[in-house]
């Protein structure tokens, strides 16, 4: 008999925790557990397709706002009931609410992954998450940041278990025939250096600053290439920065985009300007892939990467001071090569997808056994 697992998400668009449930999916040992997953916004759907092919089974509850996915809750545990689900894994906060509120009702197991300190949480978020934290059974932190945010702003009477992010270094390997086919699309010369990013828009991943950071770059530099993967909330004020930048049409925007194998094997260089982050997917597939990193060190990325070894970093508030270390590889472009090998080699000893899976089937099993 199959232990049953329901994922709850708000969205399976491509951010970095709904990539990560598709990846280690993949994983999973699909003879013991069965997966199941619920989420609520109908247009941010990019990950359906590749968790069904995976072997999952998804549904839409759809829900417009935050308020109206609350009241998705008589009908998620009516489908719990269905399907004889034995545990609840929620991502995110609200529905991580979600989640608790049905282990009150019902009193079914619901593990949350926490992404993000709590000191980044709109203070109605926070506060909710502080009031309603111990209604579930256990907590994943994946980042010792993380965990160490929750211990400090929450006091957590739930056991809170750290558990790193992993990524599929198998999958995410550097491919030069989509190498040479993406930067022929884009005009690049293969003596060109492309700096790359993948990112939700979301204010945290401050990419205005990342456009007025390449804008110092290409004054310098200007067969020196960008772009920038993604979508989000904030793309029309984006746009309206680029065109006040002047750097219009020297920057690519593709827009989100389901396969970013082609543009991160595209890619030279792999920049975040983020002002805090828990532990990015995106920057763990670009090490993977074999990118030389330029980043701020936010949240958990200064678990990741240990500076001038596996990448170069700057403090958050210095964002600016990126120059230097992008300066630094685009005269000796010898050293992305060097960086981007000891990125993908960090990622393969410490940072791999089965490790994680392993983690969170023990800690599945455990708690049925507690039960």
């Amino acid at each position: 008999m199959k232990i049953k697992i329901l994922h709850i998400v708000k969205s399976l668009g491509r951010g970095g925790a709904e990539m990560l449930l598709q990846e280690t999916l993949k994983e999973h040992n699909k003879e013991k557990f069965e997966f199941h997953f619920i989420y609520f916004l109908p247009w941010k759907n990019q990950m359906v397709e590749g968790l069904n092919n995976a072997g999952g089974k998804v549904n839409n509850f759809s829900a417009k706002n935050n308020l109206l996915i609350i009241f998705q809750i008589r009908k998620i545990i009516k489908y719990i009931k269905e399907n004889k689900i034995e545990i609840v894994h929620c991502h995110l906060p609200w529905a991580g609410f979600v989640g608790r509120f049905i282990h009150k009702l019902i009193g079914i197991p619901v593990i949350y992954s926490e992404h993000n300190v709590q000191e980044r949480y709109h203070i109605i978020t926070k506060t909710l998450n502080k009031l309603t934290f111990n209604w579930q059974t256990r907590v994943i932190a994946v980042s010792n940041d993380v965990a160490v945010s929750i211990a400090n702003i929450i006091h957590p009477k739930i056991p809170v278990t750290t558990i790193l992010n992993g990524v599929n270094t198998d999958y995410f390997q550097r491919d030069n025939k989509l190498r040479i086919k993406k930067r022929k699309e884009l005009d690049i010369l293969d003596d060109e250096i492309l700096i790359g990013n993948i990112a939700v828009f979301r204010f945290q991943k401050r990419i205005k600053e990342w456009i007025d950071l390449f804008k110092m770059i290409h004054s310098k530099y200007p067969k020196v290439k960008a772009c920038i993967v993604g979508d989000g909330i904030l793309k029309e004020e984006i746009m309206v920065h680029l065109r006040e930048a002047n750097m219009e049409g020297k920057i690519i925007f593709p827009g989100l985009q389901t396969d970013v194998l082609p543009w991160m094997s595209a890619m030279d260089i792999f920049m975040m300007t983020s002002e805090f982050e828990g532990l990015p997917i995106a920057l763990l597939e670009a090490m993977s892939m074999g990118c030389a990193i330029v980043s701020t060190n936010a949240g958990g990325i200064k678990e990741l990467i240990r500076d001038q070894e596996d990448g170069l970093l700057k403090p958050v508030e210095d964002w600016q001071s990126l120059i230097d270390p992008l300066d630094f590889l685009i005269t000796h472009p010898a050293e992305i090569i060097k960086f981007g090998s000891k990125a993908r080699l960090r990622v393969q000893q410490s940072f791999s997808i089965k490790a994680m899976v392993q983690q969170l089937e023990k800690i599945y099993t455990d708690i049925l056994l507690q039960k």
